[in-house]
């Protein structure tokens, strides 16, 4: 070996040591005396030559999560966000279990048939005749609401095509060759979009009334026929927490299925109300006790307190509806039916919606709703003694503090004359830490993509808001929220936005914050 390659491999020595001796300086020492400190690692496209330690990506990740809004201070959001120290190990517990390996992990899966069989209950599911046979009622734990409504959907699209089969006397590929439809709302959620969209099914789209939000039973008669799967019905939409009638669209339906000889059925979409309808006082029947109710679905992760990513379905029988996407799966050495979209999946969710079920019980639950709804009606108070020139500033747009979501929804009163609107006044409240969405009265049509009214009497650019009332939103909060308006508003009032030839207000808002869609 020449003397020039000697040199060669002790400078290499050296820089080899120089790098192990800042590798051990850095692990040692704080990340922000760290090179990675002067880099935007949030943005990397490639994966580092190696990797970093443990505290110096605890804290990358720390100070992102800090540059997003506070989600406690998100009254947008319907997801939970309160958690027990306890239920939080629960939930780390949970995230190295893989639900889907049933016969490895039996235990876990009786806690999901657990939560299962006490969902059904609370929503007043009939005992199906094989209970003893199978231990739990048809349903199942879902990622969010999202799955819940395309397995729902799924099913009534099988049963749909095998009674439309004998019905005409087709054959399978003729009526695979057939696209059903659902009847909805405007104000649907986003599942349903991917239902439209991914499993080629028709919407037929029912505009209510920017007075009530609810799909107006007259207007889901005009519009079935017997390629109608089913009739969705929403107990809370998203915009102003209020109940489709449910009680009334069973009426219709089971009128125009005895004179037609239809099998037209109801699912309802409780992603929001699930967790709270069973335990307001005097609301009329929504849930299996209508006869036309084939299927329900909820967010655990919503009013259901779980972690988020929760979700349920059950279904009124298994014959003709939940065996159509029932997957006998051989795994790991035993037999077990699998429901859901995907397989593998942690059992946190599962873990944290039995928790949240046995610590707070009935009682707890009610409580919770209680809270939630007086703190709403706090809220609705408030912004109705705000006045603008002895006009008042808002009108009120959800249904009050009774057989609804613990929302206010409202609009600035167009009698007043301002010259902002209301997603301008989220962007100011959101100077105040307080992120309150501000939406148009317009959506896209989930096959055309146009833009369309979200009501049959208001404009698509006509403006409101709503807050979201959580757990979390305590009386203190909800005080400091009202601050906040009035802070917002006195600003806003100084203010001629007409002048301003374009310039948006969304460059007031918080820079990471995006709207992707109004079904959200």
């Amino acid at each position: 070996m020449s003397h020039s390659e000697i040199d060669d491999l002790k400078q290499e020595i050296v820089s080899l040591r120089s790098e192990l001796q800042r590798a051990r300086q850095q692990s040692d020492s704080s990340y922000y005396f760290s090179a990675e400190a002067k880099q935007d690692l949030t943005r990397e496209t490639h994966l580092p030559d190696t990797g970093l330690p443990a505290k110096t990506v605890k804290t990358i990740i720390e100070n992102a999560h800090a540059l997003d809004f506070d989600q406690k201070l998100n009254t947008s959001s319907y997801v939970n966000v309160s958690f027990e120290p306890e239920e939080e190990e629960v939930a780390l517990m949970g995230l190295s279990v893989n639900l889907a390996d049933q016969t490895v992990y039996p235990k876990s899966y009786a806690m999901h048939d657990s939560v299962v069989n006490m969902i059904a209950d609370m929503w007043h599911c009939p005992r199906p005749d094989d209970f003893e046979e199978y231990g739990v009622y048809p349903g199942a734990g879902t990622v969010g609401s999202t799955e819940a409504c395309l397995l729902a959907g799924l099913a009534l699209k099988f049963r749909w095509r095998a009674w439309y089969k004998k019905r005409h006397g087709l054959s399978d590929d003729v009526v695979r060759a057939m696209r059903p439809n659902v009847v909805i709302s405007t104000c649907y959620q986003a599942a349903w979009e991917k239902l439209f969209k991914y499993l080629d099914i028709e919407p037929r789209l029912v505009q209510p009334s920017s007075h009530t939000f609810k799909i107006d039973p007259d207007g889901v008669r005009e519009s079935i026929d017997e390629k109608t799967m089913a009739v969705v019905c929403i107990m809370g939409n998203h915009y102003g927490g209020q109940y489709d009638p449910v009680w009334d669209v069973d009426k219709v339906i089971g009128e125009l299925n005895e004179a037609n000889d239809w099998q037209v059925g109801i699912h309802v979409d409780a992603a929001s109300g699930g967790f709270i309808a069973p335990f307001q006082k005097d609301l009329p029947d929504w849930d299996f006790r209508l006869p036309n109710v084939l299927s329900i679905s909820s967010s655990g992760h919503k009013y259901g307190e779980s972690c988020c990513g929760t979700g349920w379905v059950v279904w009124r029988e298994r014959e003709d509806l939940s065996e159509h996407v029932a997957i006998s799966v051989t795994y790991l050495g035993g037999k077990a039916d699998s429901y859901t979209l995907n397989f593998s999946r942690p059992a946190s969710g599962v873990y944290v919606q039995f928790y949240k079920l046995l610590r707070f019980g009935l009682a707890g639950y009610r409580q919770s709703e209680e809270n939630m709804m007086q703190n709403a009606d706090f809220l609705r108070t408030e912004l109705s003694a705000m006045r603008y020139e002895d006009k008042p500033r808002f009108v009120l747009l959800d249904d009050g503090n009774k057989h609804c979501l613990p929302v206010v929804t409202a609009m600035l009163n167009p009698d007043a004359g301002f010259t902002y609107d209301d997603i301008d006044l989220q962007h100011v409240l959101s100077q105040h830490h307080w992120y309150v969405s501000g939406y148009k009265m317009n959506y896209q049509h989930p096959i055309t993509e146009e833009t369309l009214s979200l009501f049959h009497d208001k404009k698509t650019d006509q403006t409101m808001f709503r807050i979201v009332v959580k757990g979390n939103l305590t009386r203190t909060m909800a005080k400091d929220l009202m601050e906040s308006f009035c802070a917002a508003l006195e600003f806003l009032d100084a203010v001629d936005f007409s002048s301003l030839h374009g310039v948006t207000t969304k460059k007031m808002r918080h820079k990471d914050q995006r709207v992707v869609t109004n079904h959200c």
